[in-house]
């Protein structure tokens, strides 16, 4: 399995959690997605690299 691939499972799992945890009265995928995009931390942008990394 590439890095890309494994980014991919990776993220799809993080969501998944995520949106079961968003369930209850705090929502924690709305805060990261906001934390995200104001800071826009370098762990992202590696994540995006990883992701499209065999689309060169």
């Amino acid at each position: 399995m590439n890095v890309s691939n494994r980014a991919r499972i990776t993220c799809a799992l993080v969501l998944i959690v995520f949106s079961a945890l968003g369930i209850g009265p705090i929502p924690i995928t709305s805060t990261i997605g906001l934390l995200v995009v104001i800071f826009l931390p370098a762990w992202f942008k590696k994540l995006v690299d990883n992701i499209y990394a065999d689309k060169e």
